[in-house]
């Protein structure tokens, strides 16, 4: 086969590969991720459904693809929003990554709702979407560790009775930083979530109105909670620990 009919062929899979993980989007929209299914889809774009097999084998197989799609974007949009401010504070740094996964949230609230919403029944992700899961959990190691290795860190208390858990979660996830300062981190990934899932799925309802400025507030605690926190030198003299934001 020529290097011109290979090229056509793989722009023509690639063409249609698109308009299968489109349209499943759109089912994922209108009837949520449970009953996404390759025969709609095929029945959809008016193709037969052993075409479609031939780019997806399975339903799981799409979801994988739309599972890392989705993550892929949101870790996009973090990056560049990070990189924007990159010769920033880490506070900054930080809330900007956040206010990225809010606004990429309520912007792609179906696929926010896909990675993390409630399980598919039947689904398992495999470890193919690890690296795209990780990429928003990196930035904000990334923070940390800049801050760890220039102005310092403000370590966090640690209960005696977490110290074994947080060594061992230091040394899978950054073995660079203080175990106080992971478990923190740990912590504020799962916080940072919990605070755009609350807004997304309305539970904010009849609490809070303005949600902007809540979200800024809470993300940049959760910094101070990490310890993006660092002395420096009063009017006076003293060292004094102080933040940004």
């Amino acid at each position: 086969m020529s290097s011109t009919a290979y090229g056509a062929r793989a722009r023509a899979r690639a063409e249609v590969t698109a308009a299968i993980k489109d349209e499943a989007r759109r089912q994922l929209a209108a009837e949520g991720a449970a009953k996404l299914s390759l025969r709609a889809v095929a029945r959809a774009l008016g193709m037969a459904s052993s075409a479609v097999y031939r780019y997806f084998p399975s339903r799981d197989d799409l979801l994988t693809a739309l599972i890392i799609d989705a993550y892929d974007s949101l870790g996009a949009a973090a990056e560049v929003a990070h990189d924007a401010e990159a010769e920033a504070g880490p506070v900054q740094r930080w809330i900007v990554v956040c206010e990225a996964v809010r606004g990429w949230a309520l912007a792609h609230p179906h696929e926010y709702t896909l990675i993390y919403g409630s399980p598919v029944p039947g689904y398992t992700a495999p470890a193919d979407t690890v690296p795209a899961a990780s990429r928003v959990g990196l930035l904000l190691i990334g923070i940390a560790r800049d801050a760890h290795q220039g102005l310092g860190l403000a370590r966090p208390r640690l209960p005696a009775e977490l110290r074994d858990e947080a060594v061992r979660m230091a040394s899978d996830l950054a073995p660079d930083l203080p175990p106080e300062v992971v478990t923190a981190l740990v912590a504020a990934w799962a916080q940072l979530f919990g605070l755009v899932g609350f807004e997304l799925f309305g539970h904010y309802n009849r609490v809070v109105e303005d949600r902007e400025a809540f979200f800024r507030h809470a993300v940049a605690r959760l910094a101070h909670d990490v310890g993006l926190v660092y002395p420096q030198r009063g009017r006076s003299g003293g060292a004094a620990a102080t933040g940004e934001g």
